[in-house]
């Protein structure tokens, strides 16, 4: 009876996308909407039922008196808790109904690899909200002959699966349906660089890159490519700006920020950062017109390293200046995070500044049992300042981007960065335990 209950689930799901290319589903317990397909939270995800949940605590059914038969029942748990579907590449538009009738909650939502989405979406009692964006979901495929060449690392990473990964987080998140609709008309970021933007996998590591989708509305999907440890070379020789090409359009952007890695000279990557550099951020520049796309360069954020004085020390040496003057050269658009990121680690002082890099105890989270000292990887305070940086300079350049921002904040500057305690974006769960089986 289970397995034939899970077929029909599953034959439903492909119906309604093969008709509508919107996949409707209904969370919580026997309330079901018309033409919705039933989310129970003893859902487990498997590849055989293509959706469901993965939790360390059990996810809770609540039905409520009052409201349609979407919004009266929910989903919760006490812990932040995963649902996962399974999905073509593409990019998608997401309507999420989130509150409680009889209730109030908070809810943060990330998709796949950390990305946060949704922050601190307060609901008050009876209050029921819909919030809609629009997410990137791909695969290592470019076409028959070629893929991505990933790090070993990234086999698990939740970026690079067959599925749409979100989370639910915060005090008590509260989920009642949720709407997942195929979309071509969406302006796409993409995103080319190395560690300090990637969507970073785990905690407690982030990069700007993940924070960015925080700030636009269902108009802009984020697509990042960048990976850590990637130069200019090797990002091209992992396919990634091949992947990029295959998929880039017009009216999209490219946002390039290379360096920390480029300027190794024992790597084979290494580039020269008069000549070679230069060279290779052009070819980024033009691959972008080439797709009638438009590119944006970015000089590397400082490494946290400081003098007596308390002054960055800049460690990448000509490199940010290379990446001005390829600007100029070429006309495009740059955000210059070297000197914003001054301004910010300056601001924060040498100690406040640990806060904004990744800085912790041992034991401070799950399995780490050493010390972390990283001067040149970020926490989540400090990768989301650094995409406010990011958004500023989109402000600057007075980019078309700018209409679709959901959540700007107009007044800030890096040289007065959001108070620590101010910004409460909540730690994700340990994937490594809560990821499904299969791809």
């Amino acid at each position: 009876m289970k397995k034939s209950y899970y077929l029909i689930s599953i034959i439903l799901l492909h119906i309604f996308v093969l008709f509508s290319k919107t996949y409707r589903l209904d969370f919580g317990g026997k309330q079901v909407q018309k033409g919705y397909l039933q989310v129970s939270g003893d859902m487990v995800y498997s590849e055989s039922r293509g959706y469901g949940f993965s939790s360390c605590k059990p996810i809770k059914n609540i039905t409520r008196q009052k409201g349609n038969q979407l919004n009266k029942d929910f989903c919760t748990s006490e812990e932040p808790f995963y649902f996962f579907i399974d999905l073509p590449e593409g990019n998608y538009k997401v309507d999420i109904i989130l509150g409680d009738q009889s209730g109030k909650s908070i809810n943060t939502v990330k998709a796949e690899s950390r990305r946060l989405i949704l922050n601190r979406v307060i609901t008050k009692n009876g209050q029921i909200k819909t919030k809609t964006f629009s997410v990137n979901v791909r695969r290592p495929k470019i076409n028959q002959n070629d893929s991505i060449i990933r790090n070993p690392r990234e086999y698990v990473y939740l970026n690079w699966d067959n599925k749409l990964s979100l989370e639910f987080n915060n005090k008590n998140p509260k989920v009642a349906g949720l709407k997942v609709t195929k979309i071509q008309d969406v302006t796409t970021i993409f995103l080319a660089g190395n560690s300090t933007v990637t969507d970073q996998e785990y905690v407690p590591w982030a990069a700007w890159g993940q924070m960015l989708p925080y700030f636009f509305d269902q108009n802009i999907t984020v697509a990042n490519y960048a990976e850590s440890g990637s130069a200019m070379k090797n990002f091209i020789a992992s396919n990634r700006l091949k992947k990029i090409k295959n998929k880039i359009g017009s009216g999209d952007y490219l946002f390039i920020q290379f360096g920390h890695n480029d300027q190794k000279k024992q790597s084979s990557a290494y580039l020269e950062p008069n000549q070679g550099y230069k060279k290779y951020l052009k070819k980024f520049v033009k691959t972008a017109r080439k797709f009638e796309a438009t590119p944006v360069l970015i000089p590397s954020m400082h490494r946290r390293k400081f003098d007596n004085n308390g002054n960055i020390i800049n460690t990448h040496g000509e490199y940010p200046q290379a990446v001005r003057e390829v600007a100029r050269e070429t006309n495009v658009a740059l955000i210059d995070l070297t000197k914003m990121s001054k301004k910010l680690y300056e601001a924060l002082g040498v100690k406040g500044s640990q806060k904004a890099f990744v800085h912790y105890p041992a034991n401070t989270f799950p399995g780490q049992n050493k010390k972390l000292s990283d001067n040149s990887h970020h926490s989540v305070y400090g990768a989301f300042q650094l995409a406010k940086c990011i958004v500023k300079g989109i402000k600057r350049n007075n980019l078309r981007l700018i209409r679709y921002f959901r959540n700007p904040d107009k007044s800030y500057e890096p040289g007065n960065p959001d108070p620590f305690q101010q910004v409460k974006i909540p730690y994700s769960p340990s994937i490594k335990i809560l990821r499904p089986k299969g791809n």
